[in-house]
């Protein structure tokens, strides 16, 4: 990857971090399905007018609208609403990067390496240790439908992942280059209809109207961050990355977002979590880093320093 790109992962990893914490901050004044739609109004409008539509079929732009915004980040706020710690939610996210990886071997035909297989593993290891230990422990116990929702975003988020994939191959067959910036901008219409459907099947429609008249500064910043900081920017910046290299390449860099994640809920909100909770959020870490090691190289440097060549 070349040096500016890893800058640009690197600020998309510290501002996805904050999201979290932003998240449940937002949702102290305005509804899950709510916040969410707000997100991506502000994402689509008023850029749709000076932004061209990307270069690809309807039902792509669809698609990715629904994966993204409906399913991934309608059941990650919904699940944040009803008890999910944002510190945790951040870590859990991430299993896209090995959700990614598997997809993408399966759908676009990349190649799986044995070292995502097992990063895998390992980190399934630790999510069943987070689970278990927050339906028993009193102090951190975090509800099991929330636990299972949150478990839904990454999966989601890894379809999303795929449709972008899919779509930048074609560009590339047709020698064309996708507009991931208008691809993020025109999906936005497609989510704020459908949440505000989930937003009434929640709250009545004098709940939804007292929020929005009401609505106080704090709110109005997390809706501001997540739309022009985590989409725009980040998701923006996320699919030009995994159009120029690959979804398998660029997945393993969200690394760093559950580090970013857990300390900003830990300065911002005090979140606490028990013992196991931190036990098994350093088991899904490694798994993380394994996924991400490159093993041919680590048996090369191994092999130089046996020959004294190091």
């Amino acid at each position: 990857m070349k040096k500016k790109d890893m800058i640009i992962a690197l600020l998309i990893t510290i501002v996805w971090g904050a999201n979290f914490t932003v998240i449940k901050l937002g949702l102290d004044g305005v509804p899950s399905m709510l916040l969410v739609a707000l997100r991506y109004f502000l994402t689509a409008f008023p850029a749709v007018f000076f932004i061209k539509r990307p270069n690809i079929e309807w039902k792509y732009i669809i698609f990715y609208g629904l994966a993204a915004g409906v399913a991934q980040f309608g059941t990650l706020f919904y699940a944040m609403e009803v008890g999910m710690l944002p510190g945790l939610a951040s870590i859990i996210v991430q299993m896209q990067a090995f959700i990614s990886p598997f997809l993408a071997w399966l759908i676009l035909k990349e190649k799986l390496r044995i070292e995502q297989i097992i990063g895998f593993i390992v980190a399934s290891a630790g999510l069943f240790i987070i689970g278990m230990a927050s339906i028993s422990n009193e102090v951190s116990r975090i509800p099991i439908g929330a636990f299972l929702l949150s478990m839904c975003a990454p999966i989601f988020w890894a379809i999303s992942n795929i449709i972008v994939g899919f779509i930048s191959k074609r560009a590339i067959a047709n020698e064309e280059e996708l507009d991931m910036l208008s691809l993020i901008i025109w999906s936005g219409l497609i989510p704020p209809i459908p949440l505000l459907i989930f937003a009434l099947m929640l709250d009545t429609p004098q709940t939804l109207i007292d929020v929005m008249t009401n609505i106080n500064g704090m709110s109005i910043f997390a809706v501001l961050y997540l739309a022009f900081g985590s989409t725009l920017f980040g998701y923006g910046m996320w699919s030009r990355l995994i159009a120029k290299y690959s979804v398998a390449k660029i997945a393993p860099v969200s690394l760093l977002v559950p580090i970013t994640g857990l300390l900003t809920a830990r300065i911002v909100l005090s979140e606490q979590l028990s013992t196991m909770q931190w036990a098994g959020t350093i088991v899904i870490l490694i798994g993380l880093i394994v996924t991400n090691l490159d093993m041919k190289m680590l048996r090369n440097f191994v092999k130089g320093y046996d020959k004294g060549e190091m």
